[in-house]
């Protein structure tokens, strides 16, 4: 009597775990079938923790690897009220096949698993471009995090398969494109280090740091980018424009400008950028030298006809300051000095007169010369540029 009282206490318990697992079936079944809310409904009691019947369902890996399907049924679903099911299967969906490949310690399961992830990467990299090109940014970087998380997996690690390097730099673009700074640089940061685009990857490190504000930072990446391709153009440049705008470092700028000019004479900014730097040390003298080498290359360089301009009358201002410090019981010597300051002004007319010709309604240029023009009492020059202004 008490075995058959046995008996049917553990068949009624078996039984329990049949139904659960019965659940599970049916929510396959209605999968299939394309009854997406009950098939949510059935795993949804599977994995129920709080009913003692799902105790075992809940630890049988095929539980989750169903539901994972169910989420990537919903999510490939072209009826918007299965849409509706959840604002986020993907991920569930991940979730699961996640969780199946974790409880399942006989490898039962790992080959369909793998099979279900392979096409739930897919998902993903449709729901990024998806999202990427509808400027959802965030989203996107969710996607192709999700798909990074895949492809860690020990059953794509056992493949053997080099780093999708292409996914890691989209997961910076969107998280660069999302502000998402940190993020962008730790992507960014493992592309570089593959290899990916080059010295490019290098500059958009650059430009997130400086992003963020963290200047050092923006110096180490110019610089490691610069190390790892010293022929680049485009790291050299900005590395001339850390040290002399934001480090304020103009010897160390300076070194570079020689440098970028040893791989490019012919580059006319190079040399306007190596003058501004002189004109930073206050060397009037190389500073025109390198203005005047610049617009000889580019004889429509609107910046180095202005900074030619702008020595000159700035020689002339220190100049008057000089004639203005003469006693006023020596007007002979004050005439003299002054006289010094006009031939500064007379130098910067011709080149700020250039800078007007390549762009007539630059104000900054205008006012200029409307100043030294009444200065030397040029005054139909004076008129013609007071008629322009007013007419702006």
């Amino acid at each position: 009597m008490k075995r058959t009282v046995l008996f049917l206490a553990l068949a009624f318990a078996t039984s329990g775990v049949f139904a659960q697992k019965g659940k599970v079936a049916s929510a396959q079944s209605f999968k299939d079938g394309g009854k997406l809310d009950k098939a949510l409904e059935a795993i949804n009691t599977a994995i129920d923790s709080s009913n003692p019947k799902a105790e075992k369902s809940i630890i049988w890996p095929r539980t989750w690897e169903v539901r994972g399907e169910i989420y990537q049924a919903i999510f490939s679903s072209k009826d918007a009220n299965y849409k509706k099911l959840d604002s986020d299967p993907l991920t569930k969906a991940l979730e699961s096949y996640k969780k199946a490949l974790e409880i399942d310690e006989k490898n039962k399961y790992g080959k369909s698993v793998k099979i279900k992830l392979t096409l739930l990467n897919n998902d993903f990299t449709n729901m990024a471009i998806e999202a990427f090109n509808e400027k959802d940014f965030e989203k996107a970087l969710v996607a192709f995090e999700s798909i990074l998380s895949i492809e860690e997996l020990p059953v794509f690690q056992e493949d053997n398969a080099a780093a999708d390097t292409v996914i890691i730099y989209n997961a910076g673009l969107s998280a660069y494109n999302a502000k998402n700074w940190d993020k962008a640089v730790k992507y960014y940061t493992k592309a570089a280090e593959l290899g990916y685009n080059g010295a490019r990857t290098w500059e958009l490190i650059a430009e997130t740091q400086q992003n963020k504000g963290d200047t050092v930072a923006l110096g180490e990446a110019l610089n490691q980018g610069f190390l790892n391709y010293p022929e680049d153009k485009n790291l050299l440049f900005k590395l001339i424009n850390y040290y002399l705008l934001t480090v304020k470092d103009a010897e160390k700028a300076l070194k570079f400008c020689n440098m970028a000019i040893e791989k490019d004479q012919n580059n006319a900014s190079i040399h306007f950028a190596k003058g501004t730097l002189y004109d930073a040390m206050d060397k009037p003298a190389e500073a025109i030298g390198c203005y005047q080498k610049s617009v000889e290359i580019d004889p429509t360089y609107f910046d180095a006809h202005y900074n030619l301009g702008a020595v000159y009358f700035n020689k002339g201002v220190k100049q008057l300051d000089i004639a203005n410090a003469v006693p006023t019981d020596k007007p002979e010597q004050y005439e003299e000095e002054k006289a010094k300051a006009d031939v500064e002004f007379k130098k910067a007319i011709p080149h700020l007169e250039k800078a007007m010709e390549i762009k007539p309604e630059d104000k900054t240029t205008l006012e200029t010369l409307k100043n030294l023009y009444y200065r030397l009492k040029m005054m139909d020059k004076f008129n013609k540029v007071q008629d322009t202004l007013n007419s702006l």
